[in-house]
């Protein structure tokens, strides 16, 4: 560690470490920044042999059924019945019914009465050149489809699936045009479906991580100006951190192409804001320490030296357990999960190398004046000894057990806000502002039924399909069932399956539709030899609800037993890693029940989304135990000096100000994912920025201190502060 520092501080190896570090942010802005991975929206990622998985590689070899499909709603503004104008411009224009010459006048009767009304030039024809399905040798869509109530008319365009994003935009941008063309007044007219949903995620997500970084950096700087009063010092770090955050995106991209990974936007984003995060967090306790040891050291290169070795193991301690806990989620049944943990763990691991190597090189290339205009001078004194931490630490040392009560008294009157939380978010309700494939979804669900914006799917062996059938009629909640047919009026198969689609009373994501799909999967595997799998999405979204729990049951005590394991290798002790591990649940349990709190009453929220108590918990155990080793470690030092209560009170007075500072700006940041478009980021953002405030301001600052002192020595047993 020694020979690190040297270099890091030296008169000539700190520039070249600069210039090294140079090269690399001139590769993270130049050619190879094409090589930033991510896709514009989130995908879905159940396991290879997930059920809905199965029955989408089953649809795929069946004819017509690897495409995609354009859903366009017309309805009327007021809900009222379509007029004839109306009707007529949607389905077309009634043909009459034509006996063949020479019939018996009885037999036209009957055939009149029975025949289905056909209809020419309606809107659908407006859109066949769209269609990749051809009829008699003719590109064709599906008549209009008027609903029951008369009130809308639903028009299906099936596609070619196209996967280049900016090409999807472009078609459904023309058919939004098209669509609009000619429509009688009083009808609105709104385009969703699959292609609308990825072009307008799309549309909400362009621009947004532009944003986030502007809005992050804008934030960083006003912090630390705040928190420097410089008018140069602040740009050391935030150049190097947001040369590291570029470096993160690039690294994060290859690494993940390399494990066949996508990185969507909503991961891009969460990136982002952890390397600005972690990364200026570590920056503020090297620096507090280079200035505390400027007051020392007449040598700012052997000032930066010590500073370097006794902040060194903190952060890399810290870095570590945040890598760690990040990687917890590759055991994930979630790719999106999976694909989260290994960007963030790239992220973080860049942010604590330009904090540990790139910082102090820059730092100690400029003289003592960068901390302009409150330049620590040689022998000055360490106003810390004397201010509000040090007042604080001695306050609650002279009534530890009153200060630790009150303090769990607190956080567990927040974490009674956390009861009665929903868990879960239907498709229209994951945006902060409703697109318009979203507005569709809704006028669909006012005219059709609640299952026939998103039809289950079923997949059966072709001999035992109308069993199937059977089964599924026999089943609560289901208000229709079918088998596919072709355009040309025959049954959908492939010689071996028959696709079967299910129309549920419940709506999408729903908790009834959600029992309908258990109980139809239930049902249809009693059918024997049917080989019967449910898909669609509702049963995919239940899919998906299965592996977050999943996911929590399993990574949250790894992410525990983790954390706990790395603080006892680096205080070598048992009772303080118990005790601060138990601050930090209680801390994030506090943090759930305020932003519930929040989301009810401010933001209106209807639920959690289903990432957002797993991720949260990450980030909040992980980045809040980051507080506990850079207070922790330093009382542990000053403790072999001083003892456990003056060690702790010079602990508390010397971090206090740079762990309020860092927690401050970290809650900051974190906030900042509310510009992007998506509840689940929103509520993410909020949670771990009070969380985080809750740990600075009161947890690591308050009670860590009170159960210090109610503890004593026997606070780092088995181990004893080497005197």
């Amino acid at each position: 560690m020694k020979s690190i520092a040297k270099f890091l501080s030296g008169r000539i190896t700190a520039p070249v470490t600069m210039l090294i570090a140079l090269f690399f942010a001139v590769i993270a802005f130049g050619p190879l920044a094409a090589g930033e991975g991510g896709a514009a929206q989130p995908g879905v990622g159940l396991p290879a042999n997930n059920e809905t998985v199965l029955v989408d590689e089953a649809l795929a070899k069946l004819p017509g059924q690897d495409g995609t499909a354009a859903v366009i709603i017309y309805r009327t503004e007021d809900g009222s019945k379509l007029t004839d104008e109306q009707l007529n411009y949607l389905r077309g224009t009634p043909v009459p019914f034509v006996c063949a010459v020479g019939t018996p006048p009885f037999v036209c009767a009957k055939l009149e009465a029975d025949a289905q009304p056909s209809y020419i030039n309606g809107v659908a024809e407006k859109f066949k050149d769209y269609s990749n399905v051809e009829v008699n040798g003719a590109k064709f869509v599906p008549p209009a489809t008027i609903a029951e109530d008369g009130s809308a008319a639903v028009v299906t365009i099936p596609m070619v699936k196209y996967e280049a994003t900016d090409e999807i935009t472009k078609r459904v941008e023309e058919l939004r045009t098209i669509m609009k063309d000619g429509t009688p007044s009083g009808l609105i007219v709104k385009l969703t479906g699959p292609e609308g949903f990825q072009a307008d995620i799309a549309g909400v997500f362009a621009g947004a991580n532009f944003t986030l970084l502007a809005v992050t950096a804008s934030v960083v700087i006003l912090l630390l100006l705040i928190t420097y009063r410089s008018p140069t010092l602040w740009l050391v770090p935030l150049l190097i951190i947001g040369s590291a955050d570029r470096m993160a995106q690039i690294l994060a991209g290859q690494v993940a192409t390399a494990f066949d990974i996508t990185l969507d936007g909503s991961v891009t984003g969460i990136l982002s804001v952890l390397v600005f995060g972690a990364g200026t967090d570590y920056a503020l306790l090297l620096i507090s320490r280079y200035r505390e040891e400027l007051l020392k050291f007449a040598d700012r290169r052997e000032a930066m030296a010590t500073a370097w070795r006794e902040s060194a193991g903190a952060i890399l301690a810290s870095g570590g357990t945040v890598i760690a806990a990040l990687l917890t989620l590759s055991f994930a049944d979630l790719a999106g999960t999976r694909a989260l943990g290994l960007a963030c763990a790239v992220g973080v691991a860049v942010a604590m190398i330009s904090a540990l190597f790139v910082l102090p090189a820059a730092l100690v290339s400029f003289g003592r004046w960068i901390f302009w205009p409150g330049t620590p001078k040689l022998g000055g004194v360490n106003k810390t000894d004397n201010g509000l931490w040090a007042k604080l630490g001695r306050g609650v040392s002279k009534r530890p057990r009153i200060v630790a009560i009150a303090g769990f008294v607190v956080l567990a009157a927040l974490a009674i806000g956390s009861f009665g939380i929903k868990i879960g978010l239907s498709s229209t309700e994951q945006f902060m502002k409703k697109p318009e494939a979203v507005v569709g979804i809704e006028l669909l669900a006012e005219s059709f039924p609640a299952g026939a914006t998103s039809p289950t799917v079923v997949i059966a062996n072709q001999d035992k399909a109308e069993e199937v059938v059977n089964a599924i009629k026999q089943v609560d909640g289901v208000d229709s069932v079918e088998i596919a047919k072709t355009f040309e009026g025959e049954a959908l198969t492939d010689g071996t399956i028959n696709k079967i689609t299910v129309v549920l009373t419940g709506a999408s994501r729903s908790e009834e539709a959600y029992q309908s799909i258990v109980d139809i999967r239930a049902a249809v595997k009693e059918v024997a030899g049917a080989d019967a799998k449910v898909g669609g999405q509702d049963a995919q979204a239940l899919d998906v609800k299965n592996a977050y729990a999943h996911d929590q049951g399993l990574l949250i005590p790894i992410i525990l037993a983790l954390v706990f394991l790395v603080l006892v290798l680096l205080l070598r002790s048992i009772v303080a890693p118990v005790l601060l591990l138990l601050t930090v649940v209680a801390s994030f349990f506090a943090s759930l029940g305020a932003g519930w709190l929040v989301f009810v009453n401010i933001f209106h929220f209807p639920g959690l989304d289903l990432s957002v108590f797993l991720y949260s918990f990450l980030f909040l155990v992980a980045l809040g135990v980051d507080y506990n080793i850079f207070l922790v470690t330093r009382a542990q030092e000053e403790s072999g000096k001083l003892g456990l209560k003056q060690g702790m009170i010079k602990a508390l007075s010397s971090t206090g100000g740079v762990i309020t500072s860092a927690g401050i700006l970290l809650a900051a940041v974190f906030a900042v994912l509310g510009v992007l478009p998506l509840i689940a980021l929103t509520q993410i953002g909020v949670i771990v920025c009070i969380g985080v405030l809750l740990d600075t301001l009161l947890v690591r600052t308050v009670i860590v201190p009170a159960l210090a002192f109610i503890a004593g020595e026997k606070f780092w047993w088995p181990r004893k502060p080497a005197k």
